[in-house]
């Protein structure tokens, strides 16, 4: 066999999708890395790079041991990155079918769209991209369990009110991962602000949850006639924790400035009377990454950028 691997330095980073421009722009404003990285696609190569466990939000996986395997057939490129490890997730920016040929040949993982609930696993998922027809860049050591480190489910086209509910879905998933605790289910109470149309208190109350929804507008009509949906017409963040009462899950997707976000998540989490939150943090323009740091050091918090996010990060409060 005519095969090859040689050892790089550096990390790099796979963007979300269509965006890999936000994440060089992360790299310079938020981390102070003004390196010019290698593109492959939305996969940016910072040779000089050591990022630790400063990954970047808009990174949906980091190649954290890096290497190029050189080689002459299908065969021998599947066969090598076998022999490494079991799990091997594509990227692919150009010679499509080549790189088929190899994933059908490495041992099988899911590649397909999933359903949610689901439990994201905990075992090791390398990744790989083919940067010409005979090397291939990767590595088996990845700062995601998901193939590409990308979330995607399949679509309900009938029944929620819109298509946030995808959202809360993927933080939900991560949730989970992140803190080991259960999904939001019956018995439990949940308090959504801002929650018109309904895409997040849909999914919740789905889960079996009884949901207290807020907002000036009404929900879609089937949520108005939920037993496990009450509605509050209301400005939610000018209402009082107290006034709400003791809730398993506080939610907000509201379009509102991260300052106001953060005064109204610490209200909560002074009161004592929640446990759990997820926010949405909306961005105006340019990103304070001031803001998003003071997010990111709550207690029990994780601040992340999913595939479902646009020009927006999520944060993921359990606590204990």
């Amino acid at each position: 066999m005519s095969v090859h691997i040689e050892k790089k330095e550096g990390f790099a980073f796979l963007s979300f999708p269509e965006m890999p421009d936000m994440l060089a722009a992360e790299f310079s404003e938020r981390l102070k890395i003004s390196d010019r990285p290698v593109r492959y696609g939305e996969l940016l190569y910072y040779a000089g790079c050591n990022a630790g466990d400063r990954i970047p939000y808009w990174c949906r996986t980091a190649l954290t041991d890096l290497f190029l395997l050189h080689f002459d057939s299908i065969r021998e490129a599947a066969g090598s990155l076998a022999e490494i490890q079991r799990n091997w997730a594509p990227y692919q920016f150009h010679l499509f079918r080549r790189a088929s040929l190899i994933q059908d040949r490495l041992p099988y993982i899911n590649l397909k769209l999933r359903k949610f609930p689901l439990v994201i696993p905990h075992s090791p998922m390398g990744l790989y991209t083919l940067i010409d027809e005979k090397t291939i860049l990767a590595s088996a050591a990845t700062t995601s369990p998901l193939p590409a480190g990308l979330l995607q489910f399949e679509e309900d086209h009938e029944n929620p009110p819109s298509r946030a509910y995808l959202k809360l879905q993927e933080s939900l998933a991560m949730a989970c991962y992140f803190f080991g605790v259960e999904l939001p289910h019956a018995g439990q109470r949940c308090f959504e602000a801002g929650a018109c149309p309904g895409g997040w208190t849909w999914v919740l109350a789905g889960l079996g949850c009884s949901v207290t929804a807020v907002d000036r507008a009404e929900l879609a009509p089937s949520l108005m006639k939920n037993p496990l949906v009450t509605f509050t017409a209301h400005d939610a963040f000018t209402m009082q924790p107290e006034s709400v009462g003791r809730c398993d899950w506080v939610f907000s997707d509201v379009i509102c400035y991260p300052e106001r976000l953060f005064e109204w998540v610490n209200k909560w989490l002074s009161s004592g009377l929640v446990k759990n939150m997820i926010c949405t943090i909306k961005m105006q323009g340019t990103i304070d990454w001031d803001i998003v740091s003071r997010f990111a050091a709550v207690p029990s918090s994780r601040v992340v950028h999913l595939n479902y996010n646009k020009h927006e990060l999520t944060w993921i409060h359990c606590g204990s």
